[in-house]
């Protein structure tokens, strides 16, 4: 049986998109332990953009660098339940990026000012990365309009 994560920044607040339109900017990553292998099983995004005038996007994209990305402002990994033992994944909001991107993974877009999710219908789904790997699974954000505020929260799996 998995053990289930919720991953969020450790001080709730907002990020924004890129300064420069249709720029990526990484979001957060994740990198396994070298006990379990992480899959990550679900993606929140939320626009919180105020007095919009017109309709624009977010967009994050989920993918896998070969070589995992750094440093940024670590995660809050909080288990699903409190008899779960502590996580060995391993995460940062907006880090120094990795190197070789590998694999493109889905992509959850919503408004300025609303809410959308991906869920992994099953486990062959999820997007996932191996015990001890020196990747990470990771997340950009991109905006056709610059500095749009949101928020995510992600879960991950790990076995």
């Amino acid at each position: 049986m998995p053990f289930i994560y919720t991953d969020s920044l450790a001080t709730a607040g907002n990020l924004t998109t890129n300064g420069t339109a249709n720029t990526e900017t990484e979001t957060f990553f994740l990198k396994p332990g070298a006990t379990r292998s992480t899959y990550l099983a679900m993606l929140m995004a939320g626009g919180k953009g105020s007095a919009v005038t017109s309709l624009s996007a977010i967009a994050l994209r989920v993918m896998k660098w070969g070589t995992a990305s750094t440093a940024g402002t670590g995660l809050a990994i909080v288990p699903k339940d409190a008899g779960m033992p502590a996580a060995v994944t391993t995460g940062a909001s907006r880090p120094t990026s990795g190197t070789t991107r590998t694999n493109a993974g889905p992509i959850v877009t919503c408004g300025a000012t609303s809410p959308n999710q991906w869920v992994a219908l099953n486990p062959d789904h999820m997007v996932g990365i191996a015990a001890g790997n020196g990747g990470s699974i990771s997340c950009q954000d991109v905006g056709a309009a610059v500095s749009m505020l949101f928020e995510f929260a992600a879960e991950h799996q790990e076995w």
